[in-house]
């Protein structure tokens, strides 16, 4: 089901990118550009952690939704989909969470 989910979300997403700024929250947030839709997304996961810490859960989950929806609407933004996203959840299956670190900050004291 979550999958399909962010299937028609992707989908969704994808054709208000062409859609008319006026009539469409998404179609106004690409008009407006990356820094914009990065403003919101910082917005919201902002309250996001306001919302934990407060420790409601419906704040929460309401608020993760709002997180998610405007993740959803960043990587459409820069041509992604949620299936990249997932695609990553699932390469890092197996992985030590502290291996896959090591080898991130490993990378980048070799690049200095």
């Amino acid at each position: 089901m979550s999958d399909e989910v962010l299937r028609r979300l992707d989908e969704v997403l994808e054709a208000r990118r062409a859609a008319d700024p006026q009539q469409s929250y998404v179609a106004g947030l690409h008009a407006a550009g990356i820094d914009r839709i990065l403003r919101k997304l910082g917005e919201e996961c902002t309250e996001t952690v306001v919302a934990a810490k407060n420790g409601n859960r419906d704040d929460i989950v309401y608020e993760t939704a709002d997180l998610w929806f405007h993740s959803l609407v960043m990587l459409s933004h820069c041509g992604l989909g949620s299936e990249a996203v997932l695609a990553e959840l699932e390469r890092r299956f197996g992985l030590s969470g502290l291996t896959e670190k090591a080898a991130r900050d490993n990378k980048g004291e070799s690049a200095r």
